[in-house]
């Protein structure tokens, strides 16, 4: 039996095909035993994971989920919590595994399990994590709102993915003492440097990787590449993921008379992922804001392709501008204007060792402050500091 301190992570479902980021971080810690604690198990070939640490909790019935679901949006107007069961079952597992400590992934999460974490009989302390979205979505409705202020007040740490995040956090209400920036970082070893040519015939190669969804600002990089096209008529975009706008996507590209210069992929596995950045030339990922209030945090595919050596084009959203240093390892301008970012971006194809030199300090800026072994080190900090508090 190991000796090593047990961190419980609480993933409602472990894991979903995006959740890559949360994949490496569980299991790269070195100096902590993880369990882990899910609602539902996904994707096992994708996300190994010693079966004997994978405690799957119980779920109340289809009709009985949906009527709690429905209770908490409809009538009470807030976020859902679990049943007193389910905590107790919780509390439970956590005495048996003899966790020092629960991390809890997300935000959102962190306002259903509310019982838990104001549980007076609660033995260890825990950590809530956001990412993203889980500190926008819904927070503009006041029962919301005061429910992520009650995981402020009941959580032992904040940990947040970006300086922009934890901003929003304290916007919020979190008390900034509690509040830990904590990266999500990228496996080196398995995103090298990529020598890449500017190409001779003029075709540029763009990129895109990510969920197919409104705050990707997948309508920009059509625009984008409609006018880039322009100056250089050969430049072709390749779109990576899939989602609920792909229907979208296709016919929009068809009105842009861009359909022979685009291609999607759907979802595909790091090798090919791999392939497909040592073909680019820079990659595209100009986020907004959505509608819900869903944001970025640092977008891993971003950081990914950084290594490699691509240069980025995007805008001031989320984390993205403390990854990328404008003028330095990429192009930004503000939310949605795609007639800057077009620009800017013609401006820098035309100059080739501007554009190469930007690859280079790309690869470089993750290296010095992505990598994930450097992330997880200070992770484990986090959780040494929390447990011995």
């Amino acid at each position: 039996m190991s000796s090593k301190p047990v961190v419980a992570s609480f993933c409602a479902t472990f894991l979903a095909s995006e959740m890559l980021h949360v994949y490496r971080q569980i299991v790269g810690l070195s100096n902590y035993e993880s369990v882990i604690l899910t609602q539902k198990r996904m994707h096992e070939g994708k996300f190994p994971f010693a079966e004997d640490r994978v405690i799957q909790l119980s779920r109340p019935n289809g009709l009985l989920r949906e009527a709690r679901r429905f209770w908490g949006r409809k009538c009470k107007k807030a976020p859902w919590t679990i049943f007193d069961g389910e905590r107790r079952e919780i509390e439970r597992v956590l005495d048996e595994r003899g966790a020092e400590l629960l991390h809890v992934y997300f935000g959102h999460i962190g306002m259903h399990l509310l019982p838990l974490l104001e549980s007076k009989t609660r033995r260890c302390p825990v950590i809530v994590s956001f990412h993203g979205a889980d500190a926008g979505v819904d927070m503009e409705k006041p029962s919301y709102r005061q429910s992520m202020q009650r995981v402020f007040a009941s959580a032992d740490r904040i940990l947040a993915r970006s300086q922009s995040l934890a901003q929003a956090l304290r916007e919020l209400g979190c008390p900034e003492e509690k509040i830990r920036l904590s990266r999500t970082g990228i496996p080196l070893e398995q995103w090298p440097l990529v020598q890449r040519a500017a190409p001779s015939d003029g075709q540029w190669r763009l990129v895109q990787a990510c969920r197919l969804i409104e705050k990707k600002g997948l309508d920009v990089t059509l625009k984008v590449l409609a006018k880039v096209r322009e100056s250089f008529p050969n430049t072709r975009l390749t779109l990576i993921g899939d989602g609920p706008l792909r229907t979208e996507l296709e016919a929009w590209a068809e009105e842009l008379g861009l359909s022979e210069a685009l291609e999607f992929t759907g979802f595909i596995g790091e090798d090919q992922l791999r392939q497909e950045f040592t073909k680019a030339h820079i990659f595209i990922h100009p986020s907004r804001t959505g509608k819900d209030g869903n944001q970025e945090g640092v977008p891993n595919a971003m950081l990914e392709a950084m290594a490699t050596g691509l240069p980025v084009a995007a805008t001031r959203h989320g984390g993205i501008p403390e990854a990328v240093e404008e003028g330095e390892s990429g192009v930004l301008v503000a939310e949605d204007d795609w007639e800057k970012l077009a620009e800017k971006l013609v401006v820098l194809l035309q100059d080739e060792q501007r554009w190469e030199a930007m690859g280079a300090a790309a690869s470089t800026g993750v290296k010095n402050r992505f990598s994930r072994q450097q992330q997880i080190t200070d992770l484990e900090e986090i959780y040494r500091e929390v447990i011995e508090d």
